[in-house]
């Protein structure tokens, strides 16, 4: 609550000290200044800026209060639903885009409307001497000057709003751990913003000068005021022009550097840091990309370390289960990269055949859970015994899901559970056939069978390459996945023929 106490007192304060100044300083000065009436009548002008004053303050604080009402009852509560906390961070936004519609409104037409109505009827009554024209005179001038102090106004809220921004954020991360944001939606764009504001900066004092004048030349010389009015508009056409030219000029200086990180952080978000954004700036922007570089400088660092962590992880727990076993020692070395040789002749990208590594690293990870007593036997296994070897896949898929986050591990899983399908239908432990194998799956069948056959046992020697080849060849289709078994049997027998000397 004191958050929004402090919002409100602000909002007033920049509130009346705006309305003052627009009223009293710019409104009453030029009316002072310009017009050139016995005191008495100044005495009458000031007495109608002080009652249409009244009427301005209470239309505004009416409307202000409705506007409030929904952000007062937010910030008399404690406890808010996760939606309710975004949706107010939204409105808080939009806020300051209330606050122009109130002054252009309520303040402008409770200020003008009691102002023209008491001059009119002064004017009728002779307590005032100037034509009745004037009034739409001032009445354009009142629209000047509400639409310069709605500008100000506007940029004096947009900050006045950020402590409340702040407290719900703060709300939200004590509440539900997270902190409401609008998620890169753009409620107000900046070109809208530069555009209008520059164009409006340079056309105010032009347009109020050549009112100014045009009344003023009236005292002076009637038919040189009406011929200015031609010149008049010539040179506010002018100033127009320049203005809205300068303007948009200034935001293209300003949206091309936006427009460049904008784009350079879209295609970071999608994992892509080999580029840098070019530096062609000499202002500030040229710091913010440096910066921004040097950002993605120390992404690309960080992000080429965890991967070799990562890999020295897999890599760890490859070895860590391989020296249970001295006769399978590198085994899913060997595996991971007969797989990643097949994934690659296949067509494979870099990142799939990555993973594709990795989960060949892992294939046999679930023979941790398997005794010693048969993953170690020299002989022949029982049936009992082959059935507690065939959980691994299962056991190593249990094992995974244990790593947190639970997702870390979801591109492994398929790769280790149906490594020992086969294609036929006749594998284990799901039974399935064909494509609906896993693709990773019907790769590293293919490698760790082609390992295993070559491999010594206790009980046996390791099979010539040749002969596992031809193994293979007699199982595509059957046992293995025909067009990964071919490109294996393909590259390895080509491979071979390399390496054979010439005569």
């Amino acid at each position: 609550m004191e958050a929004y106490r402090s919002f409100i007192f602000r909002l007033i304060r920049n509130y009346l000290i705006g309305s003052l100044a627009a009223v009293f300083v710019v409104g009453t000065v030029v009316m002072v200044s310009t017009l050139q009436i016995p005191n008495i009548q100044f005495v009458r002008l000031i007495f109608i800026v002080l009652i249409s004053l009244l009427f301005m303050l209470v239309a505004e604080l009416i409307t202000l209060w409705v506007q409030l009402g929904p952000i007062r009852q937010f910030f008399t509560s404690e406890h808010h639903e996760r939606d309710e906390l975004n949706h107010m961070y939204e409105k808080i936004h939009r806020f300051p885009g209330q606050t122009i519609y109130r002054i252009m409104g309520p303040h402008m037409l409770g200020f003008s409307l009691p102002a023209a109505g008491l001059t009119l009827w002064m004017i009728s009554t002779g307590w005032l001497e100037f034509p009745y024209f004037y009034t739409v005179v001032a009445a354009a001038c009142a629209f000047l000057i509400a639409i310069m102090h709605a500008l100000i106004e506007y940029y004096l809220t947009v900050r006045a709003i950020r402590p409340l921004l702040l407290e719900i954020r703060h709300r939200g991360k004590v509440q539900y751990g997270m902190e409401p944001s609008l998620g890169g939606r753009i409620l107000v764009s900046i070109q809208r913003k530069f555009q209008l504001s520059t164009a409006l900066i340079g056309l105010f004092p032009l347009f109020l000068f050549f009112l100014a004048t045009y009344i003023r030349l009236q005292y002076m010389d009637s038919e040189f005021a009406k011929e200015y009015i031609l010149w008049g508009i010539l040179i506010v056409v002018l100033g127009a022009g320049f203005a809205l030219v300068g303007s948009w000029l200034l935001i293209r200086d300003v949206r091309d550097p936006v427009a460049e990180l904008t784009h350079e952080m879209n295609r970071i978000q999608g994992g892509d840091l080999g580029r840098r954004a070019p530096d062609l700036y000499a202002d500030e922007f040229s710091a913010l990309i440096s910066g921004f570089n040097m950002m993605i400088n120390r992404l690309e660092m960080r992000q080429e370390r965890n991967r070799q962590l990562l890999q020295s992880y897999f890599s760890t727990l490859a070895a860590a289960l391989d020296a249970r076993d001295k006769y399978t020692a590198g085994h899913s070395m060997r595996v991971a990269e007969y797989s990643l040789m097949i994934g690659k002749l296949s067509g494979m990208n870099e990142e799939q055949a990555d993973l594709l590594y990795k989960s060949a690293l892992l294939h046999d990870i679930g023979k941790i859970g398997i005794p010693d007593e048969v993953l170690l036997k020299d002989g022949k296994l029982s049936d009992e015994e082959f059935a507690i070897i065939q959980t691994h896949p299962v056991q190593g898929e249990s094992i995974l899901l244990q790593i947190e986050p639970i997702d870390a591990m979801a591109d492994f899983l398929p790769g280790v559970r149906s490594h020992h399908e086969r294609y036929d239908g006749k594998g284990y432990p799901d039974g399935m056939a064909g494509d609906e194998i896993p693709l990773f799956g019907r790769i590293i069948a293919v490698a760790d069978a082609f390992d295993a056959m070559t491999s010594d046992r206790p009980y046996r020697n390791g099979m010539s390459h040749e002969k596992a080849l031809t193994i293979l060849e007699e199982g595509k289709g059957t046992q293995w996945d025909p067009y990964f078994a071919g490109l294996f049997i393909d590259e390895w027998r080509r491979q071979q023929h390399l390496q054979k000397p010439s005569k």
